[in-house]
């Protein structure tokens, strides 16, 4: 199964110094991240300012970074609405991408999936389906884009665990309705992040841990680094 460290996400270096920004900060933490067992990397990209950011130079610099820093590993990046809010903007963004990730999330409940979706095939970057509820699946088989992404993401919003594995099984539901053989990765956010780890594991699915899901360790202590997230993880595969 697969542990993907998700490295920094949109928080600000308020939360946890220790978050990298720069593309020398995100060699480092995805080399020591995959060291301690992560199988994949997924990242913002950010700017000089350190702001997140879609612009070409700086996913360039960041995808080819990683990549050096991490050999035969694959890398991911985003496109989520909040670094630009326009469609047509950020489409034309993901088009001038000239150094490519290997895949990067779409959040299917954001305005224009289709048209994102459709500059990311063109450009031969894998997809990975960020799916937060039923309707997102609908979207997503509605688009037959299914089979044709790297791995559907189960990233329920709901914190109380009971609640958030009500909203996966309708995912699972629809899912398994259309008979969809794609990967299925679950992980969760603060609270629910390694609860929901732990039912991944238990279900088989790929999962996901790193500063943009959560700054605690299982303990409930601060987390040092990417690394000792993904480290612990890998001590719960070791057990589950």
């Amino acid at each position: 199964m697969l542990i993907k460290v998700c490295l920094n996400g949109g928080r600000g270096r308020d939360e946890h110094p220790a978050l990298p920004f720069t593309p020398a900060e995100l060699a480092q933490a995805a080399r020591a991240a995959v060291d301690a067992g992560a199988g994949a990397v997924h990242m913002h990209p950010r700017n000089a300012r350190g702001a997140q950011s879609l612009a070409a130079d700086d996913v360039a610099a960041a995808v080819a970074a990683v990549r050096a820093a991490c050999p035969g590993v694959p890398v991911g990046g985003t496109t989520i609405d909040m670094i630009e809010p326009d469609v047509t903007k950020r489409v034309a963004l993901l088009r001038s991408w000239t150094v490519l990730p290997d895949f990067v999330s779409v959040n299917f409940s954001e305005h224009g999936t289709r048209d994102v979706c459709d500059a990311l095939l063109q450009k031969g970057v894998g997809i990975e389906a960020g799916l937060a509820n039923a309707d997102d699946v609908r979207l997503l088989l509605s688009l037959g884009l299914a089979d044709t992404c790297v791995r559907l993401m189960f990233e329920p919003d709901e914190q109380h665990v009971a609640e958030a594995l009500e909203n996966v099984r309708a995912m699972e539901t629809l899912l398994d309705a259309a008979h969809v053989q794609t990967p299925r990765l679950l992980h969760g956010f603060e609270h629910s992040a390694w609860p929901l780890l732990d039912i991944a594991l238990q279900r088989g699915y790929d999962t996901r841990i790193g500063f943009e899901d959560t700054l605690f360790m299982p303990d409930g202590s601060r987390a040092p680094s990417n690394a000792a997230l993904v480290a612990a993880a890998r001590e719960r595969v070791k057990s589950s």
